[in-house]
């Protein structure tokens, strides 16, 4: 009982070998927050992680959008109809091939 009393009262602290306890304290002390700091760390760098796994779904989207348009663009029938509203029409004349000897 008397050792339990001594515990709760922190006598350890305070006797004549308390320097072996306090570094102890100290160190496991020491020992926690760096353990915090890494958890803090680690938890910060999933967040970025995810972060960056969004930011790829959403440029390769845009990607796709951006290439489907451009294929759309790249359509025959597309140049020729806005080509017909600037008056440039298809030759009827097929083109000479000039030969040079």
């Amino acid at each position: 009982m008397k050792k339990i009393l001594a515990f709760v009262n922190m006598e350890f602290l305070v006797q004549e070998g308390a320097l072996k306890n306090w570094r102890m304290i100290l160190f496991l002390s020491l020992l926690a927050l760096i353990m915090i700091g890494s958890g803090h760390s680690a938890d910060n760098k999933v967040f970025e992680i995810a972060q960056l796994h969004n930011d790829i779904k959403r440029l390769k989207s845009q990607f796709v959008e951006g290439r489907s348009q451009l294929m759309e663009q790249k359509m025959e029938t597309k140049i020729s109809t806005q080509l017909a509203e600037r008056g440039v029409k298809p030759a009827t004349t097929p083109p000479i091939k000039i030969i040079v000897e």
